[in-house]
């Protein structure tokens, strides 16, 4: 899907770029960013300029039509390695993101920056290149031997920012502009499905790491704070059903919520909505739900792109109210998320099926036009955030073959 909006996009970037290009560049934050700042892939720290940011974005979205904008808010993914593949894929369906999974990862840092440059075929507009990239259980980078959450808990608060400053920029050197990284949730309970993965096993520690983490990242890539409202008290695998619990929301503030708050406090730019049920809430899950998005925006403050876990993680559920992709996608948007993420069962077809069945339910009255551009706007931004310094890519004199 050419997006005609491309050509206009450049004057309007340009003249962002003319506020922003004279910005230093890439850098590790070492003092906590003011939330009021916009912090970019690149190391750039606007202060005083989301404004600025949000007016361009809202400018290039209020001349998208309505499909532009739907396939703004999709993440998709293809397994391949192949750069050419890879390109024809982004520029036929114009959507705003990608992920990266193993079946992306070449053997070697240089060939990983063929595919990542291959992704922006509009270095302009560049799309959101995510990756999980936490470390230890869950790491795409087979060369990423910092500490991670297994050691990091027991660790001083210092080594989290350390540990995540040095991941952030091999993540970034990569050609990646944001990690789902910083996993925010908090349990003391070895069997449980999350336990190796969190950061904390106390509110106060999990929110101490987790802050540490977020503001480690700072500067170099985009963080994410996963998985709201907090897969550590609710057992079971989110991969294979919908995780619940009985948690009331007031015992959620003090205990779940605590590393959340960190995380927004210290200005994380993304929240990934995890698909976990707490009842006394919301029966649905928290991806599903306008409740738990309500609680994230009014109570907790956080102005930033909300995106959802994987939502082929709903189909492989088994629940049959979830087997459709394109309609969990409309949920989605519906209920709060900005961006909407697909992995498992992923084809080539899936995000154009996507964008087409959003489209659809604009036109149709059931996904209101407001939420939409709203959410296209947001996740705009943030990939105007990555372009201002006009390259994604960190230097790679090191890139090396991996043995």
């Amino acid at each position: 899907m050419p997006s005609p909006i491309r050509a206009g996009a450049v004057g309007l970037f340009l003249a962002a770029s003319i506020v922003l290009g004279s910005l230093s560049s890439v850098h590790a934050a070492e003092d906590p960013p003011d939330v009021t700042e916009t912090t970019g892939a690149r190391g750039v720290a606007v202060a005083g300029r989301s404004d600025e940011l949000a007016a361009h974005a809202e400018a290039l979205v209020s001349r998208m039509n309505t499909a532009e904008r739907a396939a703004s808010v999709v993440m998709g993914h293809l397994p391949t390695t192949d750069p050419a593949v890879l390109e024809q894929y982004m520029r036929e369906t114009g959507i705003g993101g990608f992920i990266l999974m193993g079946a992306n990862i070449p053997a070697s840092e240089g060939e990983l920056r063929a595919v990542t440059s291959a992704l922006q075929v509009d270095p302009e507009l560049p799309p959101l290149i995510g990756i999980d990239q936490e470390g230890g259980d869950v790491s795409r980078l087979s060369w990423d031997d910092n500490a991670s959450a297994r050691t990091l808990k027991n660790a001083p608060v210092d080594d989290a920012g350390t540990a995540f400053a040095a991941r952030a920029s091999l993540v970034a050197r990569a050609g990646a502009t944001v990690n789902f990284g910083v996993v925010a949730d908090v349990t003391d309970d070895p069997s449980m499905f999350i336990y190796a993965r969190a950061l904390g096993a106390t509110p106060q520690s999990a929110a101490d790491h987790v802050r540490a983490a977020v503001r480690g990242e700072a500067g170099l890539v985009l963080s994410t704070a996963k998985h709201f409202p907090g897969h550590g008290a609710a057992p079971g695998d989110s991969h294979q059903g919908i995780p619940t619990t009985d948690m009331t929301r007031a015992e959620w503030e003090t205990r779940d919520g605590a590393p959340f708050r960190a995380a927004i406090e210290a200005g994380v730019p993304l929240v990934m909505l995890g698909h976990l049920a707490y009842t006394d809430v919301d029966t649905a899950p928290a991806s599903l739900s306008s409740a738990w998005h309500d609680i994230l925006r009014d109570d907790l403050g956080f102005t930033g792109v909300a995106i959802t876990d994987d939502l082929g993680m709903l189909q492989a559920s088994g629940i049959a109210a979830y087997d459709d992709p394109v309609a969990n996608a409309v949920s989605a948007l519906a209920a709060g998320n900005d961006m909407v993420l697909s992995v498992m069962f992923t084809t080539a077809d899936t995000a154009p099926a996507m964008v087409a069945g959003i489209t659809a339910a604009v036109e149709e009255g059931t996904l209101s036009s407001g939420r939409l551009e709203e959410a296209a706007t947001r996740v705009m931004a943030l990939r105007l955030s990555t372009a201002a310094q006009g390259d994604t890519l960190m230097p790679c004199t090191e890139c090396t073959a991996i043995p």
